[in-house]
């Protein structure tokens, strides 16, 4: 059995990922806090212990079976509250920090934990941003969680090369994407959000990529046989056409 175990899949890019998994055959397990479809389970990622329960419970015996495959995919994340965190509400603050931080870490820690002993291909790919690597006025907690999870995965990467029967943790730039993320930076204020008119032109110029396409590419990186051990890919290099 291949299985897929993936965080924020109940739209967009997520979605496309789970649909394109459950094609490939891969019994799919996905996490969101709508749990929309036969195969999700529901989690608020901004509460990370009850996340964490809610996660091992999911995934609790499914190491007995015969397993052939394990891809697991952080792709949950969130932008709100965006503007100055100074601005902002305490409670809105940690809710960002926990779903986007705290509960990605307990979610590949958990599954970690759970497959460590089991002889197969393994492979992470947290799906990180352009935000890890520069700053944006607005998103400091979304550029301070992608950047934190993307040096978590290169040392987790260190790490599981020296396990029996290890991971592969990778980091995937998925670029710019058209979905309800992207249409809500379109939405916020240039007063919390200096950068919006780029983003807008952006759309008005048809540069954002189908959340399908790519799924497909991120799916090509994952599937590859010549994964590197904490790195970073770009899925502009896997597009297709």
């Amino acid at each position: 059995m291949r299985i897929a175990i993936i965080t924020g899949g109940s739209k967009g890019l997520g979605l496309s990922l789970c649909l394109q998994l459950r094609e490939r055959g891969y019994r799919v397990i996905e996490f969101s806090r709508s749990a929309p479809h036969e195969f999700s389970v529901m989690v608020d990622l901004s509460s990370p212990e009850e996340s964490r329960r809610a996660i091992l419970s999911a995934i609790g015996g499914i190491e007995s079976e015969p397993l052939e495959e394990i891809i697991v995919i952080n792709n949950a994340g969130m932008l709100e509250p965006i503007g100055p965190t100074s601005r902002k509400d305490h409670p809105a603050l940690i809710a960002n920090m926990n779903t986007n931080f705290t509960s990605a870490i307990l979610f590949v820690t958990e599954v970690v934990g759970q497959f460590q002993s089991i002889p197969c291909r393994k492979v992470i790919a947290n799906i990180s941003s352009g935000a890890a690597l520069n700053g944006y006025a607005g998103w400091t907690l979304y550029c301070a969680a992608k950047a934190g999870l993307e040096n978590f995965v290169r040392a987790l990467a260190v790490e599981q090369k020296q396990e029996t029967h290890p991971f592969i943790p990778v980091n995937i730039n998925p670029g710019v994407i058209d979905t309800e993320m992207q249409a809500l930076i379109r939405a916020t204020s240039a007063a919390d959000f200096p950068d919006v008119g780029h983003f807008v032109r952006r759309k008005e110029q048809g540069e954002l990529a189908a959340p399908f396409a790519v799924a497909a590419a991120i799916l090509r990186i994952v599937e590859s046989p010549t994964l590197e051990f904490g790195a970073r890919y770009n899925v502009a290099d896997y597009s297709r056409g």
